[in-house]
């Protein structure tokens, strides 16, 4: 643009504005200014609680270092090594920050967007296209502090020997849409502006702290390693869940848990009871591994509870782990449940006894309600239907388990008490005549029977009428032939059929209510 056959003023013109794109090209925005400031703030913030984390590691293990030396010592001394040499290097950037901030006027510490020059560390790193003396001092401390470090790990931790070359090893970089390779710390930090290149150092102080901080952590597991690697030795797997049982449909919110169970996880003294009772060694349980093998009975039916503690000596100070677990028995089948579809029946004019339960729920969480019902003792129940009208009632169930409610209902039929069938002597001549005596009849007892019925119910007749052919028909008032009957008994004539018909009856107990018409009895005469 500035070459060829162009007039001076043109050349002038054009290299002008060749200046004003380079100018519009590090006049970076105000807003990103402000983003490296804000960004650099929230680093600081996260770097001194990590800080924090790493003091009170520290601070742990000098204590079990003294406590137990043997297993200690070795791993408190490689720690301080590393705080050394992250203290130091830490120190030194935090000082650099300290002779940038230095060029920047009090009142304007907090103001990202006036420290947009790249003068400081261009000035103090670079000395025209190579290093300066603190340039190579920054190269050197970086990496003296990954040399430092890959010696205390060794060849043990690879995962992190992996990120300690990546952050601090400064290999050349290549900048975007180059081959050629320029030294890492002119590509990180030559021609950037101020508040950029702080936010950079102080990320690399979040660098340091993250590395000591894997490396304090994954050390003390590793010398922990023998007790708690995780193999099928000494490992199994656990199914946590908040109660035994479930029903079809919930929510099962059980945890599978690691379990470990070997010797090194034997409790000192193990405090537990079964449903109050405490367990005794040797006769209730025995130590297998790093578990407690119970051998007790199962107990009755229902839910039973394992509560105490397993006490294990920690630093010379008891520690106890709390249990508390249960189980449930349950009966071993001896009977099926036979329930016959159309027989869900109820019938008027009697006391209906029903059991009403719920599977896996104690019978003082179920209830039950409908009209005529009443609650007995545990599961069982009286259903009068007498004065319900309709032919069908339903009743409703409710279980409660855990606080939720399960919710339930069944549908009976309504019946009425049969036709009750007349007796004399207890007799109702089988679809024919009663044959018997007149001097019999006259001294036996008219009834009313209800054949091949569910409820055992006694009947009291209160009267009836008494027919001899040829005769008139006689009211009687009670169960047995009045003075008038007998009379007329005495008229009827041998073989001669004599009728016993509208009897009244009411069932004892209950006379408000009304039987069906009963049917009548007819006698033949056998003299």
């Amino acid at each position: 643009m500035a070459g060829g056959k162009q007039s001076p003023r043109q050349k002038m013109i054009n290299l002008m504005y060749l200046i004003f794109i380079a100018m519009l090209a590090l006049n970076m925005s105000k807003e990103v200014l402000s983003a490296f400031g804000l960004l650099e703030v929230k680093i600081t913030e996260a770097n001194v609680a990590t800080d924090m984390r790493n003091d009170a590691f520290m601070a742990n293990l000098a204590v079990k270092a003294s406590e137990e030396p043997q297993t200690y010592s070795d791993l408190n001394e490689k720690a301080k090594r590393v705080n050394a040499l992250s203290d130091d290097l830490d120190n030194y950037i935090e000082g650099l920050k300290t002779d940038m901030m230095k060029t920047v006027k009090a009142d304007e510490q907090d103001n990202y967007e006036v420290q947009d020059k790249p003068d400081f560390l261009d000035t103090k790193f670079f000395k025209g296209d190579v290093l300066s003396k603190d340039g190579k001092l920054f190269q050197s401390n970086m990496i003296a502090y990954k040399d430092g470090i890959l010696e205390i790990l060794g060849d043990d931790f690879p995962v992190i020997t992996e990120s300690v070359n990546k952050q601090f090893g400064l290999a050349d970089e290549s900048p975007r849409g180059k081959k050629v390779k320029v030294n890492a710390v002119k590509f990180h930090f030559e021609g950037f502006p101020m508040v950029a290149s702080k936010t950079k150092l102080t990320q690399i102080q979040s660098n340091i702290k993250t590395i000591q901080n894997q490396i304090l952590s994954t050390m003390m597991r590793g010398e922990q390693t023998a007790s708690l690697s995780v193999n099928t030795d000494n490992y199994s797997t656990l199914l946590e869940s908040p109660k035994s049982a479930y029903y079809a449909g919930e929510k099962f919110d059980g945890s599978i848990v690691l379990g470990r169970v070997d010797d090194q996880t034997k409790p000192t003294r193990v405090e537990i009871t079964l449903d109050g009772r405490a367990l005794v060694e040797d006769t209730d349980y025995t130590f297998n591994g790093g578990r407690i093998a119970l051998n007790v009975s199962a107990g009755n039916a229902g839910e039973h509870k394992l509560e105490g503690n397993l006490i294990f000596i920690q630093d010379g100070v008891e520690t106890e782990v709390p249990v508390s677990s249960s189980f449930s028995t349950i009966s071993p089948p001896n009977s099926a449940t036979i329930s016959a579809d159309k027989m869900n029946v109820l019938y008027r004019g009697v006391k209906n006894p029903l059991t009403i339960s719920m599977d896996g729920v104690p019978n003082n969480n179920v209830t039950a309600n409908a009209q005529g019902l009443t609650r007995g003792s545990g599961s069982s129940y009286i259903m009068d239907v007498t004065t319900v009208k309709g032919r069908e009632v339903t009743i409703n169930v409710t279980g409660t388990i855990d606080g939720k409610a399960f919710p339930s209902k069944g549908t009976f039929r309504i019946k009425d008490i049969p036709r009750p069938t007349g007796t004399i002597r207890g007799e109702d001549g089988n679809g024919g005549p009663v044959r018997m005596q007149r001097q019999g009849l006259e001294i036996s007892s008219v009834g009313a029977m209800l054949f091949d019925f569910d409820f055992d119910l006694k009947l009291n007749v209160s009267g009836f009428s008494f027919k001899v052919a040829g005769q008139p028909t006689v009211k009687v008032t009670g169960g047995k032939l009045n003075a008038q009957a007998k009379s007329a008994l005495k008229r009827a004539k041998r073989g001669e059929t004599v009728q016993i018909f509208d009897i009244n009856a009411k069932i004892a107990g209950n006379s408000s209510y009304k039987l069906p018409r009963i049917t009548p009895v007819f006698v033949e005469l056998t003299n």
